[in-house]
C-alpha cells in the first residue's frame, strides 16, 4: 500500500480541527444567536405588570380591561413587544392585552432559555386566566413554540401562530448548513411534539417570502394538529420580519 502523504494528513487534521472548533463555538454561544434582547419602549400610559420568578421580576406590558376576554402575546427573538400594544388594542378593542417581555428583554430579570420562557408563560397564563377565562394565545416566530406548548397544557379559546416552525432546529439548519445543529441545539422549541395535544381552533399565518423559517417547516407543523382545527393563510409578498406591514395582518389575527 502507498503511504498517505504527510501534507494530506496535516490538511485533513486541520479541516477536522476547524470543523470541531466551529461546532464548539456554536454550542457555547448558541443562546446569544437565538435571543436578541431588546429594551422596552417607555411610552406614556403603558401599564406594566410584574411576574415574580426565580430570576426576579419578569415584566409584561398590558392594556387592562374588565370582562372575560384576554389576549396573551409571545413575540419574536428580537422584538420589543411593548411596541405592539397599540396595534393589539385596536385589533382587540374589548379584550385585556398582555405582552410578555422575555427574561433579559425590556427590563425583565434573568437570561432567556426555552425552559425559563415557558415557565414564565405558564405563570402569566395562570394569573390572567384567574380573571379572564377566554384567552386567545398569539405567538410570532420564536414565540410560536411557546404558544403551542402552552396551548397543549392549558385551555385557550383560540391559538394564532405567525410565521411558525415545526422545530427551531429547522431554521437553524437553514442558517448553518453543514453543521449538526440538531445535535448541538439545546433550546429546540419542538412544536411538533405538542401540536397534536392542542384542541383549540388554530390559525397559522405564513409569510409568502419568509427568509428565516423554511416553508417546509411551517407546512410540517400544519400537519401535526388534529384534523379540522387548523386554518392556514399565506400572505404573499412579505418576509419574515415584514409580515406585520401587511394590511391584512391584524385582521387575520383578530378574526376567528
Amino acid at each position: 500500500m502507498r503511504r498517505v502523504p504527510r501534507w494530506l494528513l496535516i490538511t485533513v487534521r486541520l479541516v477536522v480541527l476547524v470543523y470541531v472548533s466551529i461546532c464548539a463555538l456554536l454550542f457555547f454561544t448558541q443562546r446569544s444567536l437565538i435571543y436578541y434582547p431588546q429594551p422596552r419602549s417607555n411610552r406614556n400610559g403603558v401599564a406594566v405588570m410584574a411576574l415574580s420568578t426565580d430570576a426576579g421580576q419578569v415584566l409584561v406590558s398590558t392594556r387592562p380591561a374588565s370582562g372575560p376576554d384576554a389576549v396573551i402575546y409571545f413575540g419574536g427573538n428580537a422584538e420589543d413587544v411593548s411596541l405592539d400594544l397599540s396595534d393589539f388594542s385596536s385589533a382587540f378593542p374589548n379584550d385585556a392585552i398582555y405582552l410578555l417581555h422575555y427574561r433579559g428583554y425590556g427590563g425583565s430579570a434573568g437570561k432567556p432559555s426555552e425552559q425559563a420562557l415557558f415557565s414564565d408563560a405558564l405563570m402569566l397564563y395562570d394569573q390572567v386566566h384567574a380573571q379572564h377565562p377566554n384567552i386567545v394565545l398569539v405567538g410570532r416566530s420564536l414565540g410560536t413554540g411557546i404558544a403551542v406548548k402552552l396551548a397543549s397544557e392549558r385551555p385557550v379559546a383560540r391559538l394564532v401562530l405567525i410565521t411558525p416552525y415545526d422545530s427551531l432546529t429547522d431554521a437553524a439548519a437553514q442558517q448553518y448548513p453543514g453543521l449538526p445543529v440538531r445535535l448541538l441545539l439545546r433550546d429546540k422549541f419542538d412544536s411538533w411534539k405538542y401540536a397534536p395535544l392542542v384542541t383549540a381552533p388554530t390559525k397559522i399565518i405564513a409569510a409568502g417570502d419568509d427568509e428565516v423559517i423554511p416553508r417546509s417547516s411551517t407546512e410540517r407543523l400544519r400537519t401535526r394538529f388534529k384534523p379540522g382545527i387548523v386554518t392556514y393563510t399565506v400572505i404573499p409578498g412579505v418576509g419574515h420580519n415584514t409580515i406585520s406591514d401587511s394590511a391584512d395582518y391584524l385582521r387575520l389575527i383578530a378574526n376567528p
